[in-house]
């Protein structure tokens, strides 16, 4: 891969007043409290590269999901169960995080790993993503290791070519198949689908024949229980999975 990879693998008036004054106390404190808050938030999200290092020209975030299938989620429990792992600002910081991570194939049950950009929740209503879709590829099982490595290695080499379009990246471990998927902002710029859909070919190294769906998060929205059962029916049912040699 010919990137910057390729070289690192009514009471009395008393009572009233003294209310006010808990009141007040107790607003100044919440804004105490959100302030800390958001002071050690930004200090959490301060992530650069180390002396030395190879900056990335973006910074990512590695995320993780689990939950029981066949069970419909809102938004809000969705999002509660995304786990977030780590942010990341150059080569040898992703490598840390990485070389300790359990690869795909190795996950057990319905199991997601996110990378996105920073900033970005792997979240169809985010607003980097509310107006944008993704590149889907079903997988026979035993590929995904592989076929994640590879995309992520390409979307962090900056391989894409489509300025900031790019959100982020999934591998979905299910139990009969896995997906990988890349997501885009803008679901309507069919140039930049395309060149992005041509370049995951080649960086995945697709057979010509193989099936890559394009779904509008607008779509997936509309549709209930976020990869519950009868979508994943009618999924496996109309896309073939991807055999690669």
């Amino acid at each position: 891969m010919n990137n910057k990879f390729d070289a690192l693998k009514d009471d009395d008036s008393g009572d009233h007043d003294q209310n006010e004054e808990n009141s007040t106390q107790k607003d100044g404190e919440k804004e105490k409290a959100e302030r800390d808050k958001n002071q050690s938030s930004s200090k959490r999200k301060a992530v650069v590269p180390g002396p030395a290092e190879h900056p990335l020209q973006y910074n990512y975030t590695f995320w993780y999901s689990r939950r029981t299938p066949g069970r419909p989620t809102s938004s809000q429990s969705y999002e509660q169960n995304i786990k977030q792992i780590g942010t990341f600002a150059s080569v040898e910081q992703f490598w840390r995080f990485y070389s300790h991570m359990v690869r795909p194939g190795d996950l057990t049950g319905h199991s997601d790993f996110h990378l996105f950009k920073e900033g970005i929740k792997p979240m169809w209503e985010d607003d980097a993503n509310k107006n944008g879709g993704k590149w889907i590829i079903r997988l026979r099982k035993g590929l995904a290791s592989r076929c994640w490595e590879n995309l992520i290695l390409a979307m962090l080499g900056e391989q894409f070519m489509v300025g900031e379009e790019i959100c982020g990246a999934v591998v979905s471990v299910r139990f009969q198949e896995d997906i990988i998927s890349i997501w885009n902002k803008t679901a309507s710029d069919q140039a930049t689908t395309a060149r992005i859909r041509d370049t995951l070919r080649r960086v995945l190294n697709l057979p010509p024949n193989t099936i890559m769906e394009y779904k509008t998060h607008t779509d997936s929205i509309k549709m209930p229980g976020r990869l519950g059962p009868q979508r994943l029916l009618f999924q496996n049912l109309w896309k073939p999975r991807l055999n690669v040699p």
